[in-house]
């Protein structure tokens, strides 16, 4: 008995032994104990999402260093007066970069603009490499395109660190942010990576747990940033007190540390074996899948997370003709209402998520005055309100012990909380219950605004509660789903999409709405927490995921293309 398969020109005959190799080697990975080969994938995929989210946020800590180093001798000028309380000085007091924060934003050119670029120009990189990285993942397979982005990310985190002002052209900022721009492609193509082949190596009971455990290193990543600005100035706060431009090697040192885990991950990255599931969905080799199944399946026994792959000879060549994946294929499945919805409501919750995840986490310096760590408190020197002189050394250190603290009160235990109850909970109940708990959280800050700016207890444990929820909720949830819910052949460019889709918000949350936190918080908030609600409208568009196979998900039970 045979099926028939068509390549559009002749008619092929795929013997039903084909549909069964297939059906068995995907139910051998679905039902496979939780094992060693699972645990090397997670470690593999995690240390790039630590690297990841590491380069991401340690420019929100960089960039006063950079302000205060090049543009503080520009910026700052005049003297403090005489008799400021605490001092007890009788004279005037020179304001210098050695006593004085620049104030950037407010003297620069479109100052706030510029901050928000130099922010959000990782993004614009994470958009445009989620999106190429996708789709060549689905043309030309996950194994080709694994590790090319952490090569990518390497040699980019290294130009970040060593960059500087050229003499006569381009200053240190535009360098910067150019060099930040290709380290954001890489960084990008890193989400459907590591997503999809995550996903198709997992087996069904703890695939979410298992993306879930990827996605929390990026908590991680934020928490080592904190700790790497702490060590580094504390190490070097006698050179700073000394001398303020000892700023520029903290500030280096700091972006530097991102290509170690980078190092640490890309040869396994390099030699990691192409996904079943796409040699048999894709590619059409049935009997080359089934053999990697079997070695998948018994390095899972070896109690090692560094086991190398031994791959064979023969490389994948199609034994049966599979359905396209060219862009005529991609509009007739996604033209389906049924198929549709499910990639809009991956790419509307992801893009309404980082809409206010990032358009808070990378403009925490309000957050850090409210919670009294981004420098000493105004005092009054006849009648008029001052802010006194620093330590510039002890101001960097408090604001870098400040972003420790917001990444511990809630943000790296929220990740962890996620992995561990995903799979009991599921998908769309966390992420339901997490864009309805920061909405709430968000309004009850816009409504209450000019009381609770004022009371460091109250506003910290509101905006904790939202950041744990953002993390035991949508943030992890749009990266999980977007890998279960698209059949192989598009797989990798729909969580790219996605992925994409959410960047675009960020953008907006850092670009757009940022630069008027400071001054407009209330309606900033109120914004923030509408999208918020519209993301969680939004979730009713995606399946529940948990407990199904990618290919019940998917809705399609054969790749192959029959008459």
């Amino acid at each position: 008995m045979f099926l028939v398969a068509s390549d559009h020109s002749n008619d092929i005959d795929v013997p039903v032994a084909e549909v069964t190799k297939r059906a068995q080697a995907f139910a051998h990975l679905d039902e496979a104990k939780l094992g060693w080969f699972h645990l090397r994938a997670v470690i593999v995929s995690g240390v790039g999402f630590f690297a990841d989210a590491y380069d991401i946020f340690v420019i929100g800590q960089a960039l006063p260093m950079i302000y205060q180093v090049y543009y503080g001798p520009k910026y700052i000028s005049g003297s403090y007066p005489a008799n400021i309380p605490g001092l007890n000085n009788t004279e005037k007091i020179p304001k210098t970069p050695q006593n004085t924060k620049v104030n950037f934003n407010d003297n620069y050119p479109n100052g706030h603009h510029m901050d928000a670029w130099l922010k959000a120009s990782t993004n614009w990189g994470n958009m445009i490499g989620q999106v190429f990285f996708g789709v060549l993942g689905d043309k030309l397979g996950r194994k080709k395109m694994y590790g090319i982005e952490l090569i990518i990310m390497i040699v980019c985190t290294i130009g970040s660190a060593l960059c500087s002002s050229m003499v006569n052209g381009w200053s240190v900022l535009v360098l910067l942010s150019i060099w930040r721009f290709f380290l954001g492609v890489g960084i990008g193509g890193d989400y459907p990576m590591s997503a999809v082949i995550t996903s198709e190596f997992a087996n069904v009971r703890y695939r979410g747990m298992m993306l879930a455990a990827v996605f929390a290193m990026q908590g991680i990543g934020i928490m080592v940033g904190g700790i790497v600005f702490i060590s580094t100035l504390a190490a070097m706060r006698a050179q700073i007190q000394a001398d303020y431009t000892v700023l520029d090697q903290v500030w280096r040192i700091a972006l530097g540390f991102g290509i170690v885990p980078a190092l640490a991950a890309v040869y396994f990255r390099l030699t990691i074996p192409e996904t079943p599931r796409f040699t048999v969905d894709v590619v059409g080799d049935t009997a080359k899948a089934d053999a990697d199944v079997a070695q998948v399946l018994a390095l899972n026994n070896v109690a090692s997370v560094s086991s190398s792959w031994q791959d064979t000879d023969d490389a994948a060549s199609p034994k049966v003709v599979v359905k396209d994946n060219s862009w005529a294929d991609f509009k007739g499945y996604f033209g389906q209402w049924k198929n549709m919805k499910v990639i809009i409501g991956t790419a509307y919750t992801w893009f309404a998520l980082d809409v206010a995840w990032y358009g808070l986490s990378l403009n925490q310096s309000t957050v850090l005055n409210l919670i009294n760590f981004n420098g000493p408190s105004k005092v009054a020197v006849n009648g008029t309100k001052i802010t006194p002189p620093v330590d510039i050394a002890d101001l960097f250190y408090q604001i870098a012990v400040g972003n420790l603290i917001i990444a511990f009160c809630g943000t790296v235990p929220g990740y962890w909380f996620c992995v561990a109850l995903i799979e009991k909970l599921g998908r769309k109940p966390i992420q339901y219950f997490g864009f309805f708990v920061i909405t709430i959280c968000l309004t009850i800050l816009a409504v209450l605004w000019d009381d609770i700016k004022n009371q460091q207890t109250q506003f910290l444990v509101v905006f904790t509660i939202a950041q744990f929820f953002f993390q035991f909720g949508p943030n992890t949830t749009t990266f999980i789903v977007p890998g279960e819910v698209f059949p192989t052949r598009f797989r990798s460019t729909g969580h790219g999409i996605s992925a994409a889709c959410g960047k675009v918000g960020a953008i907006l949350g850092i670009q757009a709405v940022g630069p008027y936190f400071s001054e407009n918080a209330r309606i900033v908030l109120a914004v923030f927490a509408v999208i918020m609600a519209t993301g969680g409208a939004a979730t009713w568009l995606i399946p529940e995921t948990a407990g199904k196979t990618l290919e019940e998900l998917s809705g399609e039970d054969s790749a192959f293309e029959t008459a």
